[in-house]
């Protein structure tokens, strides 16, 4: 049976701005506008703009949903002591697993969660499974758009073309906070390293908005430079750095994992306790090739600690050489050799991640 191609509010847009076109996750989505390198030095020195809208935002009410949130989330949200604030966080499985990882925002009705596309089905039936028995209701807002415009002008850029009398709260946003504006909801989160807005609106506004953003000298931007961008911030990509056999502490993640309080019994705690107790066996590290090839996912690391494997490579636009997210054994040290097409290859370890704020991060 073939399943139909999903499409975004934006699709027809794309292609009036001669996008390359590709399936995402079954979704039709642009690739690049032209140039994959011009859209990632847009992002890192000037601004750019991503349509997000394939990804699912799920509003979460009800007098149980703090209480099962707190249980489904490796994260705290208690954390969150006022609206508008957000939290990264991991979702597990019983044995410790990344069923996904996701953005929460507390909010003047209850919660507003937005998780990735791909894993759009099993997340929501995960989530229906839990909360059977409790207060809580989930409402998918397929009839919003999300745009996500990034960069160092990003946000001086959206501002002339949001209302002006936004400017304030949209100026007073800090990193993971966000403020609704009637049904628009804009947050200061995103997923390439450099500061920004990511923009929930209607479905049917975002033609225009996209088209205004682009007028005031936002660049449109495809999957191809928001993968490369990723990646040099250290960023993970779910099914690629992590998934439902890799634990957040394996992954570089642990610093989402709420430890305290000791008595909120998240799912999958028991898991990590253990895995911590017995001592994490492998670690989440960044590799630089400085000399030719470039560094591709699926990679054997080889280090003297034993072997790895890399789960993100690309070519570094904005480094001019080759770096990878690998997972290498807890005592690798800073170098160690990749296996590129049956020849071993020198790499350099590093801590993530490799680019913050359009600057190289690693010495």
């Amino acid at each position: 049976m073939t399943v139909a191609i999903q499409t975004t509010p934006l699709n027809a847009t794309h292609r009036e701005f001669s996008a390359k076109m590709v399936d995402f996750a079954g979704w039709d989505m642009p690739i690049h506008y032209g140039s994959q390198l011009k859209e990632h030095e847009a992002v890192r020195t000037d601004a750019g703009m991503f349509d997000v809208s394939h990804m699912v935002v799920l509003d979460i009410e009800g007098a149980d949903a703090e209480s099962w949130l707190r249980h489904l989330l490796a994260n705290d949200v208690a954390k969150l002591k006022e609206p508008n604030k957000a939290l990264y966080s991991a979702m597990l499985n019983e044995q410790g697993g990344v069923i996904d990882d996701l953005i929460t925002y507390r909010t003047a009705w209850g919660f507003r969660m937005v998780v990735n596309a791909a894993t759009r089905d099993k997340d929501l039936a995960w989530m229906q499974q839990q909360s059977e028995g409790r207060d809580v209701r989930l409402t998918v807002r397929d009839e919003l758009a999300m745009i996500a415009v990034q960069g160092p002008n990003a946000i001086a850029k959206a501002l002339t073309v949001l209302p002006a009398d936004w400017a304030d709260g949209v100026r007073s946003l800090k990193p993971f906070s966000a403020l609704p504006f009637g049904d628009w909801f804009v947050a200061r989160t995103g997923y390439t390293g450099e500061d920004g807005l990511e923009i929930m609106l209607p479905a049917e506004q975002a033609p225009a908005f996209w088209k205004s953003l682009a007028g005031a000298g936002v660049a449109p931007c495809g999957l191809g430079a928001r993968d490369t961008l990723r990646l040099e911030a250290g960023m993970n990509l779910y099914g690629h750095d992590m998934d439902e056999t890799v634990s957040p502490l394996v992954a570089g993640m642990g610093w989402t994992v709420a430890w305290a309080p000791e008595e909120r019994d998240f799912i999958g705690r028991k898991a990590l306790e253990a895995e911590k107790a017995a001592g994490v066996a492998m670690k989440q590290v960044g590799l630089v090739l400085e000399g030719r090839g470039v560094l591709r996912e699926g990679m054997t690391v080889v280090t003297e600690a034993g072997d790895g494997v890399t789960t993100s490579g690309t070519f570094s636009p904005t480094l001019k050489c080759s770096i990878a997210i690998a997972r290498v054994p807890a005592t690798t040290g800073d170098s160690a050799r990749v296996d590129i097409r049956g020849q071993l290859v020198d790499v350099r370890v590093v801590k993530l991640p490799f680019v913050r704020n359009g600057k190289r991060v690693f010495e």
